[in-house]
């Protein structure tokens, strides 16, 4: 049963991205997006060019974000056996945030995004750079915090905390900078999977595919985890390192789509309860796939409503994102039932 659920979720996953590619503000038909992938030649020479430099590296980012997304939120709420915990919580999202505050807020109009866009992949490293920095800063942190910690749940409340603390900076900092320069930073903060191409595009694939080997790596771990640390202890786990382990992949995942593509909001939430829903099951071996599809395909249908097709307006992908997950969340809180696996 659940090769046919898998199955049927590549298929899904193939059909969302040629419709991906296909849409936008110039349609193009699919066979010739099926064309222009798997030969050098289209009806409409411009076709080529759309595709190949600005939908297709599109496509493939939302692919990767989907995946790294997922994946970091279900080891989130597996480590702290809470429904709730996603990447953010623990302030990734929002220490990558200070590090790109750090640069469009401190030296002014010199790293203003306009600038920095002029700069070419030298202007975008700068940000990266920025983001990623802000991200390990803050998961060191926590990882230090957790060391001495022994309650997830505890854990789980200062990660809150810290991201809250972090956003309120910036937050001042806003309040002091130009209304230029607070545009610039909104806009990042929108998230986007329309930036990434070329060496960007390759560094973030290695990236979010080391995490996820650490991840996959990891499924035993998680497997005894979820039913308790001392089970897990049972089990010859040693459970700091076990955490550790599992704070770093997720770190690595959600730190580097951030760094890349802004923050991105909901997936990482709603993708591991729509696997748990979908499979029936707790096995990290089956969920950490099973969110890589599903959040794929969730990725994939988020960027096509976003760009509206037929029409010449993209909408930030976080306001898709929200109004996709924001509904599983409430079904998280309000549900009948006790979700499997908490």
């Amino acid at each position: 049963m659940n090769k046919l659920k898998i199955l049927v979720l590549l298929s899904l996953l193939v059909i969302a991205f040629l419709l991906d590619v296909a849409f936008g503000s110039v349609h193009i038909p699919v066979k010739e997006v099926i064309r222009v992938l798997f030969t050098p030649y289209a009806s409409n020479e411009s076709w080529i060019y759309i595709i190949e430099k600005i939908r297709l590296p599109k496509a493939l980012t939302a692919i990767i974000v989907g995946c790294g997304l997922s994946v970091s939120g279900l080891q989130m709420q597996t480590i702290f056996r809470n429904p709730l915990a996603g990447p953010s919580v623990l302030g990734i999202t929002a220490g990558a945030s200070l590090g790109v505050a750090l640069v469009m807020f401190s030296v002014g109009s010199l790293t203003s995004l306009y600038t920095i866009r002029e700069l070419g992949l030298s202007g975008s490293w700068l940000i990266i750079i920025a983001s990623s920095l802000g991200a390990a800063l803050i998961m060191l942190v926590i990882v230090s915090i957790s060391s001495s910690l022994k309650d997830n749940v505890i854990v789980l409340i200062v990660g809150v905390m810290i991201g809250n603390i972090t956003l309120s900076l910036i937050s001042i900092w806003q309040y002091f900078s130009s209304p230029e320069l607070i545009k610039d930073y909104l806009i990042w903060t929108f998230g986007s999977l329309g930036g990434v191409t070329g060496n960007q595009l390759l560094i973030l694939a290695i990236v979010v595919s080391l995490g996820l080997v650490i991840s996959f790596l990891s499924s035993k771990m998680l497997d005894a985890l979820l039913l308790g640390d001392n089970y897990a202890r049972s089990m010859g786990l040693t459970v700091k390192r076990a955490r550790l382990v599992i704070v770093l992949s997720t770190s690595i995942l959600a730190g580097g789509i951030t760094a890349f593509c802004g923050p991105i909001a909901f997936i990482g939430i709603a993708v591991p309860h729509l696997a748990r829903a979908l499979f029936n099951t707790s096995n990290h071996r089956v969920l950490i796939p099973a969110c890589c599809l599903i959040g794929t395909v969730l990725m994939l249908t988020c960027d096509i409503v976003a760009q509206l097709p037929g029409s010449q307006t993209v909408l930030p992908i976080n306001v898709i994102t929200a109004l996709i997950g924001s509904p599983v969340v409430i079904w998280i809180i309000a549900g009948p039932r006790k979700l499997r696996g908490f």
